[in-house]
Formats: structure tokens, sequence, C-alpha cells
């Protein structure tokens, strides 16, 4: 795949992906892994990644491997919804574009809404 490359030792999303760490991980496979967001957005707030290291979504490229990914990606995070928050009227699903990502992992953020709002008089 384009933009994918070997484990980088300092990326703590492939720290997660090889569990180099105590993360509790939902789902894992041999393309992808799901865990719960360290700084949760909504009532269920999930992150599934690849576990091969792909930069952003702009290291995505138009082949057919990648919508497989991607497809695998967002099916994960629906089943993993649909059974955790099967009561959510609503589900949001989406990646980051650089520069606004806050890890250089690919990662598509899976939301059970409602919303939880931030603490500390943050809008």
């Amino acid at each position: 795949m384009a933009g994918t490359a070997a484990a980088s030792p300092s990326c703590i999303f492939c720290q997660i992906a090889r569990s180099s760490t105590t993360t509790t991980l939902l789902h894992t496979d041999e393309k992808v892994v799901a865990f719960q967001d360290i700084n949760p957005s909504a009532s269920r707030h999930y992150l599934v990644i690849p576990v091969d290291h792909i930069a952003t979504v702009k290291d995505l490229r138009r082949r057919t491997e990648d919508y497989s990914l991607v497809s695998h990606m967002l099916n994960v995070g629906q089943t993993l919804l649909s059974r955790d928050a099967p009561n959510s009227i609503q589900y949001r699903f989406g990646f980051h574009q650089p520069p606004l990502n806050s890890v250089n992992h690919l990662h598509l953020h899976c939301l059970a809404l409602p919303y939880v709002p931030r603490t500390g008089g943050e809008g």
C-alpha cells in the first residue's frame, strides 16, 4: 500500500497495534485494531487503526487494497458501536486531515452520539 511503512518505534499507534502497550483492544485482526479514544468526545468513541503504519489519509491512494482497508475499518467501527451503543440514534465516522491530525498514523474516529461536553471551559 502507498504510504505503508514498517512499524515506527516512536509511533504510539504502532506500539498499540503490536500490543506493546497496556491499551485494551476491542478488536484485533490481521489488518486493524480498535480501542477506546483516551479523550472521548461522545458516549462511545473508538479509534480503528491499520496494523501497518500509514501516516495519514493523504497517503491512501485510489487502489483496490486501500478501498478494502478503509471499508474494513468502517465495518469494524460500525460493528463495535452497534454492539456497545445499540440505543444510540446516530453514529459519526471520520478521519482527520493534515495538519489537524494529532497522531501521524491513520485512524478512523467512530462515535456514538450524543457528544460529551468538554470540561474546563472549552467550547
